[in-house]
């Protein structure tokens, strides 16, 4: 396992969250979520691998995006799926304050 994401640069700081109320999926279905990943280079917004449906994973496995961050308030840490790291990134807070 690497000790730093070699996807950073795919990232998007900025990126607008495709739905702030919660996993774009569930919302759709009725289902239910326990934590939310927001996708660092589209906005999706999907649910946990705690979760039952585990769209955020679904998401990155369809569209090979690599990068989520935590969208859970004040939780300000990323995941890079490739390189199965959990990392923070200096100078950007909460993608949910």
């Amino acid at each position: 396992m690497p000790a730093t994401c070699a996807h950073l640069d795919q990232a998007d700081v900025s990126v607008r969250p495709s739905d702030p109320d919660g996993c774009h999926e569930c919302l759709r279905t009725g289902d239910r979520w326990v934590h939310l990943r927001l996708c660092a280079g589209c906005g999706h917004v999907g649910c946990c691998d705690s979760s039952p449906n585990r769209h955020a994973t679904a998401h990155n496995a369809e569209t090979g995006h690599p990068l989520v961050r935590s969208f859970e308030r004040r939780e300000d840490w990323w995941f890079c799926y490739p390189d199965d790291l959990v990392f923070e990134v200096e100078g950007v807070g909460p993608a949910r304050p």
